[in-house]
């Protein structure tokens, strides 16, 4: 405890701006401990700034990296494990697709087409004043064909014949539909409705 003392006491008479820098092997022996230690943390600080902080950096993306490369294999796993569900599921949409393929006319069967409109309008009670073919409209996938149609009769007619169109086996949608009067005396009407049916482009090669 003595000489602990004493070291302090010569510290404290240790005045720095007598330190002579060439000959600091005669110093007091504490302040060549203070100097040693200093150099010890600057070392150490230095180490932790320049090496210990690159390593923490380092180590942070490779964290970051390995918590994607778990998700990524968790997810591969889940779509692995689920292959066979995926599997069923193309098949049943190749079905659901090849049945809506067939619902589409081929250009042989619009003649077909048209005659089951007629008889549609028919059986509903409408005079069928014409049934037009527009011209066709080609997209990337699908060829739409425009047909106008203009009947006489009554609205309750018009109801079960837009419901007889809706019903049919092959696809039909029906679009901008207009209803004036016939000019009869019996207070007949006439609607103007365009109908359009669809054929699948790969059915032209």
């Amino acid at each position: 405890m003595a000489d602990l003392k004493g070291l302090m006491e010569q510290l404290q008479d240790f005045d720095i701006n007598d330190i002579d820098w060439d000959r600091i092997g005669v110093w007091p022996a504490p302040a060549r401990v203070f100097v040693a230690l200093m150099a010890v943390a600057v070392i150490v600080f230095g180490a932790f700034y320049f090496i210990v902080r690159d390593k923490n950096s380092s180590l942070e993306k490779k964290e970051a990296e390995e918590r994607s490369l778990r998700q990524s294999f968790e997810r591969k796993a889940f779509e692995a494990a689920n292959l066979d569900r995926y599997r069923a599921q193309m098949i049943e949409m190749e079905e659901s697709f090849g049945a809506l393929v067939k619902q589409l006319p081929s250009s042989t069967e619009v003649p077909g087409l048209l005659d089951d409109i007629d008889e549609k309008g028919v059986q509903s009670r409408l005079t069928i004043k014409s049934i037009t073919p527009q011209s066709e409209r080609a997209t990337e996938y699908y060829v739409e064909l425009p047909i106008k149609i203009v009947v006489d009769g009554g609205y309750h007619e018009f109801g079960t014949f837009v419901s007889g169109i809706a019903g049919m086996p092959r696809i039909v949608t029906l679009h901008d539909f207009s209803i004036r009067s016939a000019g009869s005396s019996n207070s007949m009407l006439t609607m103007d409705i365009l109908a359009k049916t669809y054929r699948y482009r790969a059915q032209d090669n």
